[in-house]
């Protein structure tokens, strides 16, 4: 097939999404597929690409999210990029103005088109103080992937939310980890002593995500002070950038505040750690949490998302009762307790995560676009759902 993937964020950029659909094009392509991007510019980088697979449309910055931008309609750029060059099917990856427009063309060239759930943004509205957005929020993402033959999702859990949502022809999407990256082997002694470790006996606790509301930092802070506050000599490294990184640094200065880590270095910071904090609310999946347990670290999560798929309480990392923070804090608490035994935790961590393979995960993902393609060729409009 050749398949054109929309997305308003993509790598240089750096987070979640931006892995995943990078991984998914690679693995579409190892499978014999010709792949093009559409993508919004980004500060620093070039306006158009030198690549004739890659489309870069005007972009926008995202308020409060310094250094990333939204792609900004653009239904001519694109009926002319698929005029000249016409995808067999496309995958909107993300719900912004560029994605809409998107969809918005396809239907009207008559190109099969498909999306994906990556971001909870409904779930964002409370953690940015706007409740009252989260309702409109819903619809609005109810209308735009009802317009699509398929909408794909990370998790069983997430679809049945959708399905309760209002969404239709949902289907799964799940995730891989490169264990190659992240390994254990990768844990580096010297590294761990600039946190102040000098011993495998002390504990050096890591979150590593977008420093941002979103991410429930001040529950992230309250596991950092109990843990501290019960070993003095352990070390909490907080590994990311975001909006609330400035602020925080300054407010807690026993915490390590290392910035943004990638390619070696992040798989090292990973490896180099021993409790992987994770409180976030917001996931759709969460591959940090992937990450960290193929690195060999014992998460600490709420049950849900990537935690509640592969996080096996008191056998490869510990789980807290979605949306209670007490609960949380104190499986922080029996982590600590049962330190002796991190090291079957982390053999165990890093086992759960060797069956979790990309290309398994991405050649069940081209299946589903071989059936959507073949529906659209064989029923046209008929086949997609009311909005």
């Amino acid at each position: 097939m050749n398949i054109c993937i929309v997305t308003e964020t993509y790598p240089p950029e750096i987070n979640g999404v931006a892995k995943t659909l990078q991984r998914i094009s690679q693995d579409l392509r190892a499978l014999g597929h010709s792949l093009t991007i559409v993508r919004p510019h980004q500060k620093g980088q070039p306006k158009e690409s030198l690549d004739n697979k890659e489309t870069i449309v005007p972009s926008l910055p995202i308020p409060g999210y310094r250094g990333l931008h939204f792609g900004l309609p653009c239904r001519a750029r694109l009926r002319k990029t698929w005029r000249h060059l016409r995808p067999d099917i496309v995958y909107v990856a993300t719900e912004g103005p560029l994605g809409l427009s998107a969809i918005s063309v396809a239907l009207k060239m008559r190109i099969a088109v498909t999306s994906g759930f990556h971001t909870n943004f409904h779930k964002y509205m409370r953690h940015y103080r706007l409740p009252g957005i989260a309702k409109l929020t819903e619809r609005f993402l109810r209308r735009t992937h009802n317009q699509t033959l398929r909408t794909f999702a990370p998790t069983e859990e997430v679809i049945a939310q959708l399905n309760i949502m209002g969404l239709k022809n949902t289907r799964l999407l799940g995730r891989g980890v490169d264990t190659q990256v992240f390994n254990p082997e990768k844990r580096d002694p010297e590294l761990r002593r600039t946190w102040g470790i000098d011993s495998d006996d002390q504990c050096a606790a890591i979150f590593v995500s977008r420093i941002a509301a979103e991410k429930n930092i001040p529950l992230a802070i309250k596991a950092f002070n109990q843990i501290l506050d019960q070993r003095p000599d352990a070390s909490c490294i907080f590994v990311g950038d975001g909006p609330e990184r400035e602020r925080l640094q300054k407010k807690y200065p026993r915490f390590h505040f290392v910035g943004m880590q990638t390619g070696t270095m992040l798989s090292k910071f990973y490896a180099s750690g021993d409790l992987f904090i994770f409180p976030s609310l917001t996931e759709t999946f969460g591959n940090v949490v992937t990450e960290a347990m193929a690195s060999g670290l014992v998460p600490i999560a709420f049950n849900y998302a990537a935690p509640k798929q592969i996080i096996q309480d008191g056998h490869n990392g510990f789980v807290a009762e979605y949306d209670k923070p007490a609960d949380f804090l104190k499986q922080v608490d029996r982590a600590l307790e049962k330190q002796q035994d991190w090291p079957t935790f982390r053999k165990h961590a890093r086992k759960t995560t060797e069956s979790l393979s990309w290309p398994k995960v991405v050649s069940e993902f081209a299946h589903e676009l071989e059936l959507a393609l073949a529906e659209h060729q064989n029923y046209g409009s008929s086949k997609y759902p009311k909005r």
